[in-house]
């Protein structure tokens, strides 16, 4: 008896004490870790943990001071009346028939008020609560100030509402004492759906080898043993066994002086929570591996993908365009004055895909226009291609990730894909091309060319002039010479010729250009491209590798205890 009390002694009072704010930090570690997961891992992986935040936090904030313990057991195993028995009063109904008990019964030591929250929380109807002390007992129930001990209702009974009952109270309640008779000890309900589901609540977890009185004395110890056995194969290694007979009040001393000890001590509760802690998080394990790999999508994936959403969002046509428009501006600029007006008939190319045109009072506040341009509808294969870009940057972020990380990787990839077009035609259309204004040189030759035009059209109205006085019989007009030509002569040859000569000068100036055009929009709309590709797809992947990195640390915070 005496090796018995001291195992008890060192299970439930002095291996490891609980801190409270170490607790606390535990289980606020294990609710960072549902925020951050939130969306991302099912539900019915989560359950438990919600319930261990929700249970852990209404706990505590209920009395510290007062230790709720449950008598559990099976049809017959005399709960009961080792029950009133510990009570030294007849508070819970023993009968024959079975199942005995139907309804939680609880038995507060110590003034009541401090209890009636905690037993609100825990379901216990008001009829079905009883008050041990009076003033009759004097100090001798003192030591047991502060024990709220229930009897639960059987666990295999055949009313489902019973059992239920019983799962819920073993879920809210500090210490639980498991009571079996010597028929019954062995029976696979209490051990494979029980005990062995309590193997990290072994802190508050006691084992009653309960009506030892029907054995004969030389079989308690073989019994016990063989108890002892099974518990160990239950995982419940160092559990205290006691053995008791409701009828034999020299056999309570132990479970009495147990529960007096737990009572003082106040650790229950905190050992309770912190197995909770225990079990959930090892639940949790699997969902959780290596820290993710650094973050190299922006080097790997995103060329790749800015290239796939470049040629959905019609870049090449662009581009291309931004070349021809080039050119078209720059003649229509450059050129004889006399063909500009028919060059400009011609339709912009930037303007046939309703991007922004040459500078002018209609383009102000083309960088915020929204509407969609008119860019070839991409192909089945650039839309496959898409699709794999995608697909390949869910892969090298989330690949690596235990499961269902990667799916939920996966699906943030592809969460805004409906969203792209709209995206990417804003950013083409919001993007400066760079051909919106005229060149300095443009200008400069332009006027050369009005220039030399206008030399031309005054030699040409001096000649007409001198051709008309000959036909009127007037004085004939004396033109200048310069060298062997008539001024008006050399005016009208030199302009034609001189323009013509610009025109030829300057075109290749204007070829070199338009293809520096085509790289500084090819550069500006990729540039647009990828930071849509950041925002759209890299975006809520991070976000994803983000959290489970977030969830990875909260576990590992919430496992330290």
């Amino acid at each position: 008896m005496t090796n018995i009390a001291g195992r008890v002694r060192g299970v439930l009072r002095g291996d490891r004490r609980i801190d409270p704010d170490e607790l606390l930090a535990r289980v606020e570690a294990v609710r960072r870790f549902l925020t951050a997961v939130e969306g991302h891992l099912p539900d019915d992986r989560l359950g438990a943990a919600y319930t261990l935040v929700e249970r852990a936090g209404a706990r505590l904030a209920l009395s510290r001071d007062h230790t709720v313990v449950a008598l559990a057991g099976a049809t017959g195993s005399g709960k009961s009346s080792l029950f009133n028995a510990v009570a030294r009063i007849d508070l819970s109904p023993v009968g024959v028939r079975r199942p005995t008990t139907g309804v939680t019964h609880a038995c507060v030591w110590g003034p009541p008020e401090g209890a009636i929250k905690l037993l609100d929380w825990i379901g216990v109807l008001p009829r079905h609560r009883f008050v041990r002390e009076s003033a009759l007992d004097g100090e001798d129930e003192a030591a047991m100030r502060g024990l709220v001990l229930l009897d639960l209702p059987d666990f295999d009974s055949v009313e489902r509402s019973h059992r239920r009952e019983v799962d819920r109270l073993l879920g809210l309640v500090d210490l639980v004492i498991w009571v079996v008779d010597p028929q019954k000890y062995a029976d696979r309900v209490v051990h494979d759906t029980y005990l062995r589901e309590f193997h990290r609540h072994k802190d508050v977890t006691v084992v009653v080898l309960n009506q030892i009185d029907r054995l004969p004395p030389a079989d308690v110890p073989r019994v016990a043993a063989d108890l002892r056995r099974l518990l160990d194969g239950d995982g419940l290694h160092g559990v205290p066994v006691l053995s008791t007979a409701a009828v034999v009040d020299e056999s309570l001393t132990e479970l009495r002086a147990t529960l007096e000890r737990t009572v003082a001590e106040r650790q229950a509760a905190l050992r309770r929570l912190a197995g909770d802690v225990e079990t959930v998080t090892a639940s949790l394990t699997d969902l959780m591996g290596p820290a993710p790999a650094a973050d190299d999508l922006a080097r790997t994936s995103l060329p790749r993908l800015t290239d796939a959403l470049a040629g959905q969002a019609g870049v090449p046509a662009v581009v291309a365009a931004t070349e021809q428009a080039y050119r078209h501006r720059a003649a229509t600029t450059t050129g004889w004055p006399l063909v500009r007006g028919w060059r400009r008939l011609r339709p912009d190319p930037l303007r046939r895909l309703h991007l922004p045109g040459p500078a002018d009072p209609a383009d102000e506040g083309a960088e915020s226009l929204v509407a969609a341009t008119s860019v070839p509808d991409p192909t089945a294969a650039q839309r496959s291609a898409v699709g794999l870009a995608v697909r390949e940057v869910a892969d090298r972020a989330g690949g690596a990730l235990p499961p269902p990380w990667p799916a939920a990787v996966a699906t943030a990839a592809r969460s805004r894909l409906t969203d792209l077009p709209d995206a990417l035609d804003r950013a083409v259309v919001n993007t400066e091309l760079g051909v919106r204004r005229k060149p300095l040189w443009w200008r400069l030759v332009g006027g050369l060319q009005w220039l030399v035009t206008l030399a031309a059209a005054a030699g040409l109205g001096w000649l007409v002039v001198g051709y008309a006085v000959r036909a009127l019989g007037l004085p004939r007009l004396d033109y200048p010479l310069v060298g062997e030509l008539p001024l008006p002569t050399l005016l009208l040859l030199g302009g034609l010729l001189a323009g013509l000569l610009l025109a030829v000068l300057v075109k290749p100036m204007i070829k070199w250009g338009a293809r520096r055009a085509r790289r500084r929009a090819d550069r500006r709309l990729r540039a647009a491209i990828s930071d849509v590709a950041r925002e759209y797809v890299l975006g809520p992947v991070r976000a994803v590798v983000g959290s489970y990195e977030e969830a990875r640390a909260a576990l590992a915070e919430a496992r330290r205890g």
